[in-house]
């Protein structure tokens, strides 16, 4: 364990992070992009749906704003060492204002195409890819090791709140205004953004140029995590979830509409229960987890987030699939809490932009889930892939138990 982690934050008020002007800065920042994504992922899934009908385009959607985090994460995470970060950060935000308006507009001209929302994810996908070496790097830096599950958790439980009202807002948005309503929206509050982003006060310096390519600063991270096995499990279980239960949640609109015979509002709402789950159970784990459990919090969260949502997926009535993807958002967040938590704690402090870069490639890796999901669906039915993935990835985490319980 690096001498980050010295020092536990047990005991630290789940507000003392927020008397921090820059992290209530950064906190923002991250309420606009995680509530624009979850807009956008339920507007764009049913908009595709219902214009070519196919559950594997649907998956492909979010497959493409997965494929720049493994061609690119570690590339990134490299970078972001030698750029400050706060011009990283406020480029990322403009570049999704500006992809976020041109949909808006397209759709307003009834120009709109499938191939410019594929467009528009893979532009997106580079910005997600950044979020870790870039703005959860400046979170950890802003509040200190001690704070670092605390600020991790606010994050997630910022993350997940936005998946309570995205979703829903979203399909309200898509059934009143159309398509043009849920992107324009988007624009609007990338401006909030850009303005948090333009006041930030924290300057990191970036490190002065070693001799050492962008490769050689990329291998150093790989080597370090192969022979860490701690960090070794950590991106195991993090393909893990990625692989066989993330996948899962694009088949929520294509279930809600097909099994469940719900309409968009039906649809928003219904997808928006894992993040109640995971919004509550993030408060939960500010408050009592321990770092003595975060292992356990870690790797019991993906085996409960995959049992749920192949009982969410079987169930054939609306009210117990909701409570099931509820139950599963309350599980899952533990691993999404301390999937960055672990490898901040974990790294030496001049190796986490590229440790995390590379827990990007590894989250990254997601599209070899989406493939797989969508190719099973459009074969046996979305709700019946979904219990397979999910029931894969228990066996997976099953296989791989001798690296996971090597997690403290």
């Amino acid at each position: 364990m690096s001498d980050a982690a010295a020092a536990p934050s047990r005991g630290v008020p789940l507000l003392t992070v927020f008397a921090e002007p820059d992290f209530r800065r950064l906190w923002i920042v991250g309420l606009v992009i995680f509530g624009v994504r979850w807009i956008e992922t339920i507007a764009v899934g049913v908009f595709v749906y219902q214009e070519r009908g196919s559950a594997l385009l649907v998956a492909t959607m979010m497959l493409l704003r997965l494929v720049p985090m493994a061609l690119l994460g570690a590339f990134l995470g490299a970078w972001a060492e030698r750029m400050e970060r706060r011009t990283a950060l406020l480029l990322i935000v403009l570049a999704s204002f500006a992809t976020s308006l041109a949909l808006g507009l397209l759709a307003i001209a009834e120009a709109l195409q499938v191939w410019h929302l594929a467009v528009a994810s893979l532009i997106n996908g580079v910005s997600w890819a950044a979020d870790n070496p870039v703005r959860r790097m400046m979170l950890g830096q802003v509040v200190g090791a001690e704070r670092m599950s605390i600020a991790m958790s606010v994050d997630v439980g910022t993350n997940n709140a936005s998946r309570m009202l995205g979703p829903t807002l979203g399909g309200v948005l898509l059934a009143t205004t159309g398509i043009q309503g849920p992107f324009l929206l988007s624009a609007l509050f990338y401006l909030v953004a850009i303005g948090a982003t333009l006041r930030l006060t924290y300057r990191n310096e970036a490190q002065a140029p070693s001799g050492e390519g962008v490769l050689g600063r990329v291998a150093a991270g790989v080597r370090l995590v192969l022979d860490d096995r701690r960090l070794t499990a950590i991106m195991i279980v993090t393909l893990i979830y990625n692989i066989f239960a993330w996948p899962t949640t694009s088949m929520v609109p294509v279930i809600g509409q097909d099994r469940l015979l719900l309409g968009a509002e039906g649809v928003g709402f219904l997808a928006s229960m894992d993040g109640v789950g995971a919004f509550f159970g993030a408060l939960l784990i500010a408050w009592l987890a321990r770092p003595d459990r975060y292992g356990r919090l870690y790797v019991g969260g993906v085996a409960s987030y995959c049992a749920l949502m192949a009982l969410f997926a079987l169930l054939p009535h609306v009210l117990p699939s909701g409570v099931a993807l509820l139950l599963a958002g309350l599980g899952g967040s533990g691993f999404s809490i301390m999937q960055t938590t672990l490898v901040f704690l974990a790294t030496p402090p001049e190796m986490r932009s590229r440790v995390l870069g590379l827990l990007s490639v590894c989250i990254g890796v997601g599209p070899v889930g989406f493939i797989h999901l969508g190719l099973l669906a459009d074969a046996i039915g979305a709700h019946y892939a979904v219990a397979l993935s999910a029931a894969e990835g228990l066996l997976a985490l099953w296989l791989t138990r001798r690296w996971w319980r090597s997690i403290s």
